[in-house]
């Protein structure tokens, strides 16, 4: 049968271990606190539904207008986010995209031949792989230290490109995730110039995921990639994380850097774009609404972030097997717990004995076992009790 298919599609399909766990749990019909839960739609949260719906119903979308960049009105609605946040961005500098994969999938179609390489960080979130591998193009990862704080390692960035060179790819990009999904980092001035240095040395690019960016636990707004001009960059972020509607499918790609690069960038970019076409009408004439809508639902967000992350430390301040690293932003926790067996095992175990569901640390690509990672928006009775009873089992 594999001679039907795409070598870049033999992946290995096999349920695994802790997701069969999970379906046997919930098909015996036991309990479940879910401590994973990523969906924003689905944690009692309030919209304001009426003014959302209204936007969606503008009669101009029964009128066909192809723009391969995206309606105007929706991209000088991006402007003005970024303009809020002390960013200069122009509409001619956005294109629209569905979701920040075909994003993605956009640049890496624009960057990379079959064979290229991207520079990816660890532990970050696994959709890398396969968008990586649906574009024929290869990943090399730079480790982030945890050292009173996550922190890129600048001799792992450089031995990453060696890598990628060794084994005879071209390294095009080095991806960011600002702030990384799940450690909940962000990146500083000096680790944004080491990138710029690195980009201008061996002819790359920066390609920022800033989809949490709007969630930072400090009392300052980080800075924007958006505002990078030292490096062609592309920043990337939608409405699924700043409004909290991933349903609503748009997204963006923001190009900045060296004016050369950059109208060229925008140029194929936009080929690119014209030959899929694939934001819709009604979103797009809603996002000006849509993205209004962040005002109201972020406090709601942030405040359950702060009074989980405040439950979890109270808890642990009671016993002393357990701890968390520390967050900067983003929606997650992740606990450093004893390595009596592989995330795996132990996450099964945990279910299993307390029907308490977490994730655990290999999924993110944590270099070594004892790391489960938590939702922080998730529902605040579930987290209490889901955290009460995970750290019952690990006394």
């Amino acid at each position: 049968m594999d001679s039907f298919f795409a070598r870049r599609t033999a992946w290995d399909l096999t349920t695994n271990r802790y997701t069969q766990a999970l379906e046997a749990h919930r098909r015996a019909g036991r309990e479940v606190l879910d401590l994973t839960s990523s969906n924003p739609t689905a944690v009692g949260l309030r919209y304001r539904e009426e003014s959302l719906l209204a936007a969606l119903a503008n009669p101009e979308v029964l009128r066909y207008e192809p723009q391969p960049k995206g309606l105007w009105c929706a991209r000088e609605a991006v402007v003005a986010y970024y303009a809020e946040r002390g960013a200069i961005v122009s509409p001619d500098d956005l294109v629209l995209t569905t979701s920040t994969s075909e994003a993605y999938s956009f640049l890496f179609r624009l960057l990379c031949d079959p064979g290229d390489a991207l520079l990816v960080p660890t532990p970050s979130y696994p959709l890398f792989d396969f968008l990586a591998d649906i574009q024929d193009v290869k990943l090399i990862p730079y480790e982030l230290v945890y050292d009173h704080g996550w922190q890129v390692e600048p001799m792992a960035l450089f031995a990453a490109v060696d890598r990628a060179e060794a084994g005879g790819a071209r390294p095009r990009a080095i991806l960011v995730v600002h702030p990384n999904n799940p450690t909940g980092s962000f990146i500083d001035g000096r680790e944004l110039q080491l990138f710029n240095d690195v980009c201008a040395s061996y002819d790359m690019t920066i390609i920022a995921d800033e989809v949490f960016l709007d969630y930072s636990l400090g009392n300052e707004r980080p800075l924007t990639c958006a505002s990078n001009q030292d490096a062609l960059t592309f920043t990337l972020s939608g409405l699924s994380k700043i409004s909290a509607l991933p349903q609503m499918k748009v997204a963006w790609i923001a190009v900045t850097g060296p004016p050369s690069l950059k109208r060229d960038a925008l140029a194929r970019l936009e080929v690119i774009a014209d030959t899929y076409l694939s934001p819709n009408a009604p979103t797009q004439l809603a996002l000006s609404t849509m993205l209004e809508e962040r005002h109201h639902i972020q406090p709601q967000l942030m405040q359950r972030v702060r009074e989980n992350l405040a439950e979890l430390d109270a808890q642990l301040a009671q016993q002393q097997v357990c701890s968390r690293l520390q967050v900067e932003g983003g929606w997650y926790a992740i606990l450093r717990v004893p390595v009596t067996a592989s995330d795996e095992e132990l996450a099964i175990t945990l279910l299993e004995q307390t029907n308490v569901l977490v994730q655990p640390g290999h999924f993110y690509d944590f270099p070594s076992d004892g790391h489960v990672v938590l939702s922080l928006i998730t529902e605040t009775g579930v987290f209490v009790e889901g955290v009460r009873r995970l750290l019952r089992m690990m006394a």
